[in-house]
């Protein structure tokens, strides 16, 4: 199995291809304002938006892009105007993250994790 999108509501679909564009996505489907995909710089999953009339409440969305040059990445998007909520850290789950909200007040999450994204030393042992 291999994960191929994730869709996440907005109420302003131009303003998030706006927003997502300077974060490097490369959009491959515009039906604006109801709905547009893009493709991510790396790997196969694509990321797709649809315009809804009212957002979910609750803690909402959290999008996570992982870049190993996150520090760079980062700097850069705050010289286009990307405004982040938390700047780069490390975490204790051995994770670099940065938070930012997308226009839609969605989380998102760039980081960098490398070997520890899918393999933590506290990963429960595949069974042969």
């Amino acid at each position: 199995m291999n994960l191929n999108q994730i869709t996440i509501p907005s109420t302003n679909v131009e303003k998030a291809v706006e927003f997502y564009t300077i974060l490097g996505l490369k959009l491959i489907v515009d039906s604006i304002p109801r709905y547009v995909r893009f493709e991510c710089p790396d790997g196969d999953a694509t990321f797709s938006i649809h315009r809804v009339e009212k957002l979910p409440k609750g803690n909402g969305i959290t999008v996570y892009f992982e870049d190993e040059n996150l520090d760079d990445w980062v700097e850069q998007l705050m010289t286009k105007g990307i405004i982040f909520t938390e700047l780069p850290n490390d975490k204790p789950w051995l994770w670099r993250e940065a938070h930012l909200k997308d226009p839609d007040d969605n989380n998102i999450i760039l980081f960098y994790a490398g070997e520890n994204r899918k393999n933590p030393a506290w990963r429960i042992p595949s069974e042969v």
